[in-house]
């Protein structure tokens, strides 16, 4: 005798076919209410490469700046400026590598004055350092994947360096 009540495999395909029936008129939506389908994520996507390229030229521009804060330091304190070298260096090489294709912007006329006394200026560097890789750190999240990986590998760097130069400080202090 053959069972007459909703089957399993009747539960299924009609679940398959109201699914295939809504993607199909899910579909075609856009085209009948007068949008072109596609502008709103090609718009969303041209939104996402401005914003990168913002956020992009905002880092490089930051770490030009700290290059520049580098190069102060050194020339304040020449007792310094071999402990700074390869920092500053990688600090350039972020700002190149933010930058991409695009030139630099121009060097800073001025920075700030540095402190009279190496291992103050120092530990403000370090300070600089350890405030430009949080913001970095917290521009994670808006970030296209690959930048994202950037910007999270130079807030490394940037912590990394604050430690040097806090050691640096204290390496002169004594």
């Amino acid at each position: 005798m053959r069972r007459t009540g909703t089957t399993r495999r009747g539960a299924l395909t009609a679940s398959g076919a109201l699914a295939l029936g809504a993607v199909l008129t899910g579909c075609g939506g856009g085209a009948r209410s007068g949008a072109a389908p596609g502008n709103a994520a090609a718009d969303a996507r041209t939104a996402s490469v401005r914003a990168g390229k913002a956020l992009r030229t905002a880092a490089a521009r930051t770490s030009h700046a700290l290059a520049g804060r580098y190069a102060a330091v050194a020339a304040a304190h020449p007792a310094a400026s071999a402990g700074l070298a390869p920092l500053r260096a990688a600090v350039r090489e972020h700002a190149r590598a933010f930058a991409q294709d695009t030139p630099l912007p121009p060097a800073p006329t001025a920075s700030p004055a540095s402190p009279a006394d190496a291992p103050a200026a120092l530990k403000a560097l370090a300070a600089e350092e350890r405030r430009v890789a949080d913001d970095r750190a917290k521009a994670l999240t808006g970030a296209e994947p690959e930048l994202a990986r950037l910007l999270a590998s130079v807030a490394a760097a940037g912590a990394v360096h604050a430690y040097l130069l806090t050691e640096l400080a204290e390496e002169l202090s004594s």
